[in-house]
């Protein structure tokens, strides 16, 4: 199968074209509704999503960025239909994180948005590959004694913790604190709407083996297919707007993203934080 490419498609039809059981890795956006104007093109999410099963390795991870359009004064509620659907099929839901991101202000009838939805669906029993060291985040307990409690048994009580000296860094939870924008590539902009460039790199690097292929069915700028050649992924990058794969390209021979000296901040411990700035700005 040949890979490191970009390809004008729908992606349902060049799927199908693709062996059973070759692709590592997805990790996509789809268009949200209707709040963007993709030139017309529609698409078919539970035909992807039947397409994507059936292309994926058993232990593949595919992770869908997704949010929902305000209709009429509530949520369409479109990305937990997919998700139901995409399970329907054979996916699990192996896990459900979130990207805080810097909302739209001055909403006077709403809570402004924060966040959007990465669904981790997953074929088979468990990920071929998951390695999370590079999302850990500073420990501030390192060095230091603390007590690990118990976990709370299905009779309700409680079995004894445990003394532990604090290690370094510690797992990250399930929300993660990413900048939101073109990250200063003027290429990227030129799309209606982007995800962040870490997000992509950080999903690669924790779910698709160094060997491995990654797959973007939603490739539009490129997001996906640069953080894959960053990482020494190979990749396929499909989108039917002939416009964005020119762009895409653009950014696979100018563009390399580089991972921060600094670690992206645990939620928890940078919420007031973000909050004071939120407020500030606002």
């Amino acid at each position: 199968m040949n890979t490191n490419k970009l390809v004008v498609s729908d992606n349902v039809e060049y799927l199908k074209t693709l062996p059973d059981n070759s692709i590592d890795f997805v990790v996509t956006s789809p268009p949200y509704d209707n709040l963007r104007d993709y030139k017309g093109f529609s698409l078919d999410l539970n035909g992807l999503g039947e397409e994507l099963y059936r292309v994926m390795k058993d232990g593949g991870v595919c992770v869908w960025v997704v949010q929902d359009a305000c209709i009429k004064g509530a949520r369409s509620g479109t990305s937990f239909r997919t998700a139901v659907g995409f399970m329907d099929i054979g996916w699990r839901l192996w896990d459900t994180l979130s990207y805080f991101r810097r909302g739209v202000w001055a909403h006077e009838t709403r809570f402004r948005t924060d966040f959007e939805y990465m669904f981790v669906f997953l074929k088979g029993n468990k990920p071929q590959y998951f390695n999370k060291e590079h999302l850990n985040v500073p420990n501030p307990s390192a060095g230091k004694v603390t007590s690990c409690g118990g976990s709370r048994k299905k009779d309700g009580t409680m079995s004894k913790g445990k003394k532990l000296i604090g290690k370094p860094t510690k797992c990250r939870g399930t929300i993660f604190n990413y900048n939101f924008g073109g990250d200063g590539s003027k290429l990227k902009k030129k799309h209606p709407a982007v995800y962040p460039d870490i997000l992509a790199l950080d999903m690669i690097e924790c779910f698709c083996p160094p060997d491995g292929v990654v797959l973007d069915p939603f490739s539009g700028s490129g997001t996906t297919v640069v953080a894959a050649k960053s990482s020494g992924r190979r990749y396929i990058g499909i989108d039917i707007s002939e416009e964005y794969v020119r762009i895409a390209e653009e950014r696979l021979e100018n563009e390399t993203i580089v991972r921060p000296d600094t670690k992206i901040p645990d939620f928890v411990s940078e919420q007031a934080d973000l909050m004071k700035f939120f407020s500030d700005d606002n």
